[in-house]
């Protein structure tokens, strides 16, 4: 056996013993921690990913191991994570690339230290606390591009920047730049290279292998978020904030229009249908009777609209201003487009906490603009989404909701949901940038995100 393949083989065996460690520990990452292969790599002279391999410095990771194993399972997890998350497909829009690194390396720091598994441990150090707490009072979620945006509007200074990559890097990231959309930004040589169809073939596979790369691990990251809900309470606190994060990343959002698109009805509107128009029989008529034409238009046309709808609105303490704000100008937004109502909208506005506070009658889009403009959250008190169905059903029985076809529910999700499935659709709408509790929405609704 040559000297490469005892180093290869000793390589294998520490990733190995790795893989193991994590898996006896973290059980619900299994879908992911043997995806990824291992390999000696000289071009980097510590460990990196391209979401494919593993691709690391034979002599680091041996020197590391020695002295410090659970760091190079907190290396693995931490790629692991950054796999889950997509952060090596980087948008364009986020072009410092330096600085996406830094914000993708303490996205998932952040993660792992709320995570408490001996396994990967570290001593956190003052720098890092101090941080988190900074950042905390900007931002509320660590995701990479809200950090990212965040490093862009506010001047850091070289000697912090620099003792934060110290502090956050775990990895190599060199390997991520291969996989942007045009491989020729980043590999010097393609510049001399003759240009053919040949030559272009493999760059334009390397592109279908990458969105096939980034679908996978999309997808494994909803298997492992439906794998963490489904574990008890103590084994849920142990994995941290991890759960939350790959519900925002990993949540299948679905938008307002297709909803609405969902609860439309169809009824005859007051408007000439020209697609009912026979021209054929009009100019029959024109050419027989010389100014009579034997049809009109018909002055009817079926519509696919959206006759009655409830929003109501968590005026707990739990929503800030801000957030219901966001939503109520969203669903102005949606008002405005007037192809989704009919002329005479019906939207009724619920306030509530634990119980109805307001109930505002909505009939003209300008009116939803008004509200939203002058709206201040003014419950205080807990949280209980059965009043508001309990008040919906009594306002049916007594006819002032006579087409109702559905219900968004604007809440964080801390609060007490019905049990009894609604006979119409039910949509709980949730901020995408907050936590938000999703895992005791029952099975018959909908969730939305904003």
């Amino acid at each position: 056996m040559t000297n490469r393949e005892k180093r290869e083989r000793l390589g294998n065996q520490i990733w190995n013993a790795v893989k193991t460690e994590l898996l006896l520990a973290m059980p619900f990452l299994a879908p992911a921690l043997s995806e990824l292969s291992v390999r000696p790599e000289l071009s980097t002279t510590t460990v990196g990913t391209d979401a494919k391999d593993v691709l690391y410095n034979p002599d680091y990771i041996f020197r590391t191991y020695v002295e410090n194993p659970s760091r190079v399972n907190r290396t693995y997890l931490h790629m692991l994570l950054h796999c889950l998350f997509g952060h090596m497909y980087r948008e364009p829009k986020y072009e410092d690339i330096e600085l996406w690194n830094l914000s993708c390396d303490i996205a998932v720091e952040h993660i792992l230290d709320s995570m408490d598994y001996q396994c990967i441990y570290r001593v956190s150090s003052d720098l890092r606390d101090r941080w988190y707490a900074d950042l905390k009072e900007e931002i509320k979620v660590f995701t990479a591009e809200k950090l990212y945006n965040y490093f862009s509007e506010h001047e850091i200074d070289v000697d912090d920047m620099d003792r934060l990559i110290r502090e956050f890097i775990y990895d190599d990231h060199g390997f991520w730049e291969r996989l942007q959309d045009d491989p020729s930004k980043n590999d010097k040589n393609q510049e001399n290279m003759p240009k053919n169809p040949d030559i272009q073939m493999p760059l334009r596979m390397r592109k279908a292998n990458k969105k096939e790369r980034e679908d996978f691990w999309k997808d494994t990251a909803k298997r492992i978020k439906s794998d963490l809900a489904s574990i008890g309470d103590e084994k849920s606190t142990e994995s941290g904030s991890l759960k939350f994060y790959l519900q925002v990343f990993a949540a299948d959002k679905t938008y307002y229009t297709e909803f609405l698109d969902r609860i439309a009805v169809i009824r005859e509107e007051l408007r000439v249908d020209p697609d009912s128009f026979d021209y054929g029989m009009y100019q029959y008529g024109m050419e027989l009777y010389g100014n009579m034409p034997l049809i009109e238009e018909n002055e009817y046309c079926e519509s696919n609209k959206i006759d009655e709808l409830v929003i109501a609105i968590d005026t707990s303490a739990s929503c800030s201003d801000e957030l219901v704000q966001t939503f109520l100008n969203e669903t102005a937004g949606i008002l405005r487009r007037s192809e989704n109502f009919f002329r005479q909208i019906h939207v009724h506005i619920i306030e509530c906490d634990n119980r109805v506070q307001k109930d505002i009658l909505i009939k003209h889009p300008e009116e939803m603009e008004e509200y939203a403009k002058n709206f201040e959250v003014s419950g205080g008190y807990g949280t209980d989404f059965r009043p508001v169905f309990e008040y919906v059903d009594e306002e049916r029985r007594k006819g002032k909701l006579k087409n109702l076809r559905g219900l968004m529910y604007f809440t964080d999700g801390f609060g007490d949901y019905p049990a009894k499935e609604t006979d119409y659709d039910t949509a709980f709408v949730y901020p995408s940038d907050s936590e938000a509790d999703t895992e005791h929405m029952p099975e018959w609704a909908i969730s939305l995100y904003i």
